[in-house]
């Protein structure tokens, strides 16, 4: 889980998830994670120079390597083999400029691009028009994805994403085009472009699923790259806290997350907590949780309980054990959790709001009187806060209850349905949609039996 300035388990995870990303892709996480200063500033410099070092961003290490190293902020400080390493990556990308310079020049003609991309020709014939027409042949294809990855690998992200995506439309190579996709999905990414990272993290899942790998484990770590990588889409995207639950709730995909990535449960569970639209699905959830920490347990004997992350002890306390002190008593934790970790940190305050009210829910299905100074301790909140946050509820309709001041307690206005009522509800449901249907049949002029 990481440890951090202030001595003690901060659950950074980026340990955990860097692994299973892009280079590029880490940075912004060591960016974040510096600015909490849960680690020695020293040593995130040294990982951002040892991240760089295995790119082409040879500038952005060399500024970095003063920062640190540097007193007067002179350039003598930079190792020579920095600057020989810049010469040696200025040079290479010259001699793939001009070995891609046919397409790259085709390119940058909007009007013929258009043209090409309207055609709706398939790809030999498009590849047909462009060898007749202007002389490219599979050779500068073949270099455009060279200079594209290098590109990319200087941090040039806009221009590799338009190559890569140009690439992809023509190559006849499909391991190739496989990696201009996964290319294309990072660039997308890191320039925040969410429609367009959705849109190729979707393809990417369809690739892998139809594609048959020379084993199930290299299938299952494409699954698992795909799984880290979304996060990024899925919590910046407007329609991202619906994704990552159909996605993460697929049963190959959740196998994927048990099998390889257990860390990647306090995701799913946050994105549940924080779509009350979709609560339907917390109990698949809550099961996925629950068998993580069984085989914890299981693995690792009693102990193991003390590590588990805080969202998803949260999740366990309330629907599991259903205890709502021990519930109450984790979200100073998950709070933590959430202010850091990058992914989740836009959620703090709607995951309190929504937390406060799933144990509101939960203990109005056990009380028809609620005391609320004993309520309030229960939520951690003041009397007054509490007063004012139940009034909230009931004016904007989420709750049906009354609040009685005099007496200080919630007197709710009707009882939580039993599982029978519930049954019974959507038998009538079922009953009414029958005759709907019925009646759509008897209309079109068919007899029903």
């Amino acid at each position: 889980h990481g440890g951090g300035g202030g001595g003690g388990p901060t659950w950074d995870l980026t340990h955990s998830l860097a692994p299973y990303l892009d280079r590029h892709l880490v940075f912004p996480l060591l960016e974040f994670i510096q600015a909490l200063a849960i680690y020695p500033d020293s040593d995130l410099l040294e990982a951002k120079i040892s991240l760089l070092s295995q790119t082409n961003m040879v500038d952005f290490a060399m500024d970095i390597y003063k920062h640190l190293h540097s007193k007067g902020g002179g350039s003598d400080v930079v190792p020579a083999q920095m600057k020989e390493r810049r010469l040696v990556v200025v040079t290479e990308l010259k001699t793939l400029k001009q070995a891609a310079s046919r397409v790259v020049e085709f390119l940058s003609d909007p009007e013929r691009v258009k043209a090409l991309r309207s055609s709706g020709t398939d790809r030999d014939a498009t590849l047909a028009f462009l060898q007749t027409e202007h002389g490219i042949g599979s050779e500068d294809v073949e270099a455009l994805y060279k200079y594209a990855k290098f590109q990319y690998e200087c941090g040039n992200y806009s221009v590799a994403a338009e190559f890569l995506y140009f690439y992809r439309t023509i190559a006849r190579d499909a391991e190739k085009s496989f990696k201009a996709l996964w290319g294309k999905f990072a660039a997308e990414i890191l320039m925040q472009n969410w429609g367009e990272a959705m849109e190729d993290l979707m393809r990417l899942k369809d690739v892998i699923d139809a594609t048959h790998f020379p084993s199930a484990v290299e299938q299952l770590q494409q699954r698992t790259w795909l799984a880290h990588w979304s996060l990024f889409v899925f919590f910046n995207h407007e329609n991202g806290r619906n994704a990552i639950l159909d996605l993460f709730l697929n049963e190959r995909y959740l196998n994927t997350i048990q099998t390889n990535a257990r860390h990647l449960l306090r995701y799913l569970a946050a994105a549940a907590l924080c779509n009350r639209r979709r609560r339907a699905l917390i109990p698949a959830v809550v099961n996925a949780v629950a068998q993580e920490t069984a085989d914890a347990l299981a693995a690792s004997g009693e102990e193991e309980s003390t590590k588990q992350d805080p969202i998803c002890a949260f999740l366990e306390a309330l629907y599991v054990r259903h205890d709502l002190e021990e519930a109450q008593a984790t979200l100073a934790a998950c709070d933590a959790v959430l202010a850091s970790d990058f992914f989740l940190v836009g959620l703090r305050q709607e995951f309190a709001e929504n937390s406060r009210m799933y144990i509101f829910e939960s203990y109005c299905r056990v009380h028809k009187t609620i005391d609320l100074s004993e309520f309030a301790g229960t939520l951690g909140m003041g009397v007054d806060e509490a007063e004012r946050w139940i009034l909230e509820m009931i004016r904007s309709d989420r709750i049906s209850a009354r609040l009685d001041a005099e007496r200080g307690v919630v007197v709710m206005a009707s009882p939580y349905p039993t599982p029978m009522d519930r049954i019974v509800e959507r038998v009538k449901g079922l009953h009414q949609r029958t005759e709907a249907i019925a009646a759509a049949v008897h209309s079109r002029g068919y007899a029903v039996a």
